[in-house]
């Protein structure tokens, strides 16, 4: 299993050109086998940034969603208390964004690849990036 951060389900379903192989060969891989995850906090991410104008989506919000949700075997992840809590509990530094420390919370629950170009999520030794 792998979690896509935000920018990662935008590049995905937008421009795979933006991504690795390695990342494509990654969720292709986890496509045909044990699963994609996308917390819904990358949803209210997308729908704020989009309603705020900082970013243009093709599609509007509600059909973004619709089509970017439709991969094989993706699931978007209900914010779980469990991820809520976890995610004021890391383990070591880390910054401060809300949504960043979700995303880690559910890859560390999973014990999942994150998908991220964050570089402070790729610098943090608590989470496996890719």
């Amino acid at each position: 299993m792998i979690i896509l951060d935000t920018q990662a389900w935008i590049w995905w379903t937008h421009d795979l050109s933006r991504l690795s192989q390695q990342v494509i060969t990654a969720i292709e891989s986890a496509e045909k086998s044990d699963g994609i995850r996308i917390s819904v906090i990358s949803v209210w991410e997308i729908a704020l940034k989009s309603n705020l104008g900082k970013l243009k989506l093709p599609l509007q919000i509600n059909e973004w969603v619709h089509h970017a949700s439709s991969y094989p075997n993706l699931t978007i992840e209900l914010l779980s208390i469990q991820d809520a809590i976890a995610s004021t509990q890391l383990p070591g530094e880390f910054h401060k964004d809300p949504a960043d420390r979700i995303i880690v919370a559910l890859a560390r629950r999973h014990k999942a690849t994150l998908i991220t170009s964050d570089k402070l999520i790729r610098a943090y030794p608590y989470v496996k990036t890719l």
